[in-house]
């Protein structure tokens, strides 16, 4: 086998050869060992943003359910700032150890990358995804005095006024920004864009007039189209809103392609054992399914959704080339 060594060089070998495999074989058998008593103390659940806001409701519902189901408390521990990559970086940078798990977005995973010339973390490379969470829905709301009441009347009325036609969003590069590139690119519109520090004050000034559409969250619009203040024309997902049944998606109203879905996933730092992944995934599947935490979430425009790792990993990649090109196509630009 080792034709130029003698003797005791070979079995000198073989026995260094032996021991690596051993060491191989016994680091295997400890993260095994590591994964199958996980977990033994409380779990933090990082959410990047402030409380209040969509994802924070699907964490603070989720975390009793989940400590419920693995005997260990989950702590949701806010962490917001600049989009969310503050937190999303914490959580990237955690131990992988299955002790800490973070609340990704379709911004701060798929849209960042492509708007931050130095992102404090690679989404494909430093997270492990395991499941989907919700679709956060958005509606296109136009002010009354609008003279349209279907999307494709909107788009007529916008062709003839030109760039007279401003819309509103929570920020350069939020959702309801890309929303708006985007019915722009497939209308053929150019309508302005004016970027507002958050969706309330952006929907203040669409209820003043000050702007004429915005492609708001459903928590955010639902009180002022409900009290005849704004006039819904379509949802800006794939799927109709319970609560507004009545209100087509914005594709079902004649502006084909249209689809911006505001999705929210658990990730956990990259590294992070694969029986944890699978322990993870089995319990939100679970949780994502029972009533009450679909009703609750629905109740604030959100729809529980869960996914196998794998596929929310292939719709993240998905989601992250898209963005790509409706970014650069749009020339859009941060603040």
């Amino acid at each position: 086998m080792w034709p130029n060594l003698k003797c005791k060089e070979v079995l000198s070998m073989k026995k260094i050869t032996s021991m690596m495999l051993a060491g191989i074989a016994l680091a295997i058998v400890s993260v095994s060992a590591f994964a199958q008593s996980w977990p033994v103390r409380p779990i933090r659940l990082i959410v990047p943003f402030a409380p209040g806001g969509g994802v924070d409701l699907t964490g603070r519902v989720i975390a009793p359910k989940l400590s419920e189901a693995l005997g260990q408390t989950v702590i949701v521990e806010n962490r917001g700032g600049a989009g969310g990559l503050i937190g999303v970086d914490l959580g990237a940078k955690a131990s992988p150890d299955g002790y800490t798990v973070v609340i990704g977005t379709i911004g701060n995973i798929a849209i960042a990358p492509h708007l931050q010339s130095k992102m404090p973390y690679d989404p494909q490379k430093d997270l492990v995804p395991i499941s989907q969470l919700a679709n956060a829905l958005n509606v296109m709301v136009i002010n009354p005095s609008v003279k349209a009441t279907t999307v494709k009347e909107f788009i007529a009325l916008a062709k003839k006024e030109g760039s007279n036609i401003s819309f509103g969003s929570s920020g350069s590069g939020a959702t309801d920004h890309l929303a708006g590139e985007v019915f722009n690119t497939l209308a053929g519109l150019k309508m302005t864009h004016i970027p507002y520090k958050g969706g309330a004050p952006a929907m203040i000034d669409l209820v003043g007039g000050q702007v004429q559409v915005i492609f708001a969250t459903v928590s955010t619009a639902i009180s002022s189209i409900q009290g005849g203040k704004v006039r819904a024309l379509g949802m800006t997902g794939n799927q109709r809103y319970e609560s507004l049944s009545e209100v087509p998606t914005i594709a079902e109203a004649g502006l084909i392609g249209f689809d911006v879905n505001g999705w929210y996933g658990l990730y956990a730092p990259a590294g992070i054992p694969k029986d944890i992944i699978t322990r993870l995934n089995a319990e939100v599947v679970k949780i994502l399914a029972m009533p009450d935490v679909k009703t609750r979430l629905l109740d604030a425009g959100i729809i529980a959704t869960s996914s196998s790792p794998e596929a929310f990993a292939a719709y993240a990649q998905a989601e992250t080339k898209r963005w790509a090109k409706v970014v650069k196509d749009a020339n859009i630009k941060t603040d």
